[in-house]
């Protein structure tokens, strides 16, 4: 038997992960790992048989893996600085990757959700799915929701007729995802302020089209995922250095 939340990994955060993953600790769901800045323990990770040589995002794999077999996972209030992928190309291929993983690891959990939802328990459960199934689902409807928004903006901006499912459903589509984007922008704009990052104010009002780049990687994953699913989208590194020089 694996020991019982016994603290066995910790976490450093970058300004990325300020307040998704100190909120998800905070509440004491499971957290899924990023690639950087992790610390484990050895006999933890031999007792869990190791990484998982074919998933994409063997980190977030791990981090769930953890969190089901009864660890957890301790955040540092520390910053991780790494390079930012300044090129388009290279970045959706990276993001492709990533949403790739973490399709496999969310179907890899819930081949029996009953089983995960018995393990877990109800908040739990409903945490994985929210941020690993949730985050990626997000990612693949947002195009989808932007067609239909222009859609209605052309056909059904003036009267919203009683009663006619398709305006309405297009009226609701329309105002997800006008909130949406009003509380991603929201939340960015918050970060850059609490680090007083005010260069990152004008990224953080740009967040629309940074979710536009993510889902074209995304739909790249995903389709890959039927074709294709242990590729590995190589991503360049080195690329600031580059720049300098």
């Amino acid at each position: 038997m694996l020991p019982s939340f016994t603290p066995f990994s910790f976490s450093l955060t970058g300004r990325y992960d300020n307040f998704f993953l100190p909120g998800l600790h905070r509440f004491g769901l499971p957290i899924p790992l990023g690639g950087t800045s992790n610390h484990f323990r050895t006999s933890t990770l031999k007792a869990l048989g190791g990484w998982d040589p074919y998933n994409l995002t063997e980190d977030c794999d791990l981090g769930i893996r953890l969190h089901v077999q009864g660890f957890c996972t301790q955040i540092l209030d520390s910053t991780t600085w790494e390079e930012a992928n300044s090129q388009v190309g290279n970045w959706i291929r990276q993001r492709s990757r990533w949403v790739k993983g973490y399709l496999q690891t969310y179907l890899v959990f819930t081949r029996n959700p009953f089983k995960l939802l018995t393990r877990l328990g109800v908040k739990d459960f409903a945490g994985f799915v929210l941020t690993v199934g949730g985050f990626t689902l997000i990612q693949l409807l947002n195009p989808i929701y932007w067609i239909v928004a222009v859609l209605y903006a052309i056909y059904r901006w003036k009267i919203l007729y009683p009663g006619d499912v398709i305006s309405e459903f297009f009226f609701v589509a329309s105002l997800t995802l006008a909130f949406s984007n009003i509380l991603f922008i929201g939340t960015n704009l918050i970060a850059a302020m609490k680090h007083k990052s005010r260069s990152l104010v004008i990224a953080a009002l740009l967040s629309p089209l940074y979710w536009i780049l993510i889902s074209i990687g995304s739909w790249k994953g995903f389709l890959q995922l039927f074709t294709n699913p242990f590729y590995w989208e190589k991503t360049r590194h080195g690329l600031a250095d580059a720049t300098a020089r």
